[in-house]
């Protein structure tokens, strides 16, 4: 029985990356794939959660059930945490462009919007305070200046670390979403 997925002699087919025509333009997406960083740490906090939840199972059967409410809750938070932590990052859709942080999503409607450029500048590494030089997805807003705005992406974020091409990749693709929308 052949099994073709296996075989190297079928001619290899990488994923689209641009949205196919029938697609709806007014559904949020992300014009890009999370990075290995991000899905590593995010596998690494389910790794966690899974010993909490076991955890849970084993306090039921063995002591008090208050307790294991308490760790199942834990568990369940820390589950949550890692599927927000998949979800950050920068969604576009025909309505506006959506910048989704850990714990607050904002929105800008591409009436707002002014320009998205990348701007060489220094940037935040993994999101700590360390600051080293890169490059950065600026927005730039009609009801604000542009250095309140924080960057949309960054070189040296959990998505692109090491990733250079993939991040001009996704920079050109929320680019073109705002020049399709209207504004460049």
């Amino acid at each position: 029985m052949p099994l073709p997925f296996l075989t190297a002699d079928r001619a290899f087919e990488p994923a689209a990356e641009s949205a196919l025509p029938y697609d709806d333009p007014d559904r949020w997406r992300r014009p890009y794939r999370p990075g290995p960083w991000r899905v590593g740490v995010a596998a690494l906090v389910l790794l966690l959660a899974s010993v909490a939840l076991f955890a849970a199972v084993l306090v039921a059967l063995t002591g008090s059930l208050t307790t294991a409410g308490a760790v199942l809750g834990a568990g369940l938070a820390i589950v949550v945490g890692a599927l927000r932590l998949l979800r950050m990052g920068v969604w576009v859709s025909g309505r506006g462009l959506r910048r989704a942080g850990f714990l607050v999503t904002r929105t800008v409607p591409w009436a707002r919007v002014i320009s998205v450029r990348t701007v060489q500048q220094p940037v935040r590494w993994l999101g700590l305070p360390r600051t080293v030089q890169g490059q950065a997805l600026a927005l730039v807003r009609k009801d604000r200046r542009s250095e309140d705005t924080p960057p949309l992406l960054t070189t040296h974020s959990l998505d692109f670390l090491g990733r250079p091409l993939a991040f001009d990749r996704a920079a050109d693709a929320v680019e073109a979403w705002a020049a399709e929308n209207g504004r460049g």
